[in-house]
């Protein structure tokens, strides 16, 4: 058995009728949606046009969610639609107006934050003296190293070094003199005394 018949039967023992209910229930979920229009003609569609509610474009029998952002309606008051398809909050024209000059004069001031009074000019030109006579001395520097590089060239090394090499000695080995010498005794011989 399915659920709605077992649902019919407990109804219909309770004495209930089930089309009575079906009734009621079909005109609870009937909701009047309020239309309003864009400046551009373009019909929006809400349960009502307050903050929070759902809003949509009415199109040929289709409905799109408002994508983010501000739209001006017809009575002139603005729509903003904070996330897609939800209404953060309806403004009016003035309060608007009101809310850019609130964020040019913010502007202003930041704008006017940004130049430099006369103390912090005086201290800037101070730090570019320092910059500047830091340069010079940098400059200065390295004339003075060029100078020292030309001198230590022109000048030779104190002497120049020669190569002396210790006289050879001819060693005498002494041990079993009265042997007759092989041809390795030779070699050696050869290899030590040269």
């Amino acid at each position: 058995m399915k659920a709605t018949e077992i649902l019919s039967k407990i109804k219909t023992y309770l004495g209930e009728d089930t089309a009575d209910i079906v009734n009621d229930i079909e005109q609870t979920q009937e909701v009047e949606l309020a239309q309003a229009k864009l400046d551009n003609g373009t019909v929006l569609e809400a349960e009502a046009f307050e903050s929070g509610n759902e809003v949509f474009i009415v199109s040929d029998d289709e409905r799109v969610a408002v994508p983010v952002g501000e739209y001006l309606m017809e009575d002139g008051q603005i729509l903003v639609v904070s996330e897609e398809g939800v209404i953060g909050e309806i403004k009016s024209e003035e309060a608007k107006e009101e809310e850019e000059e609130v964020e040019t004069s913010e502007e202003i001031e930041e704008v006017e934050a940004e130049y430099a009074t006369k103390e912090e000019l005086a201290e800037v030109k101070s730090m570019l003296e320092e910059i500047k006579a830091m340069i010079d001395k940098k400059e200065e520097m390295s004339e003075v190293e060029e100078q020292v590089k030309e001198e230590l060239s022109e000048t030779p090394a104190s002497e120049p070094i020669t190569h002396n090499p210790e006289p050879k000695q001819k060693v005498n080995l002494k041990y079993s003199q009265n042997r007759k010498q092989s041809t390795f005794d030779k070699v050696m011989n050869k290899i030590i005394n040269n």
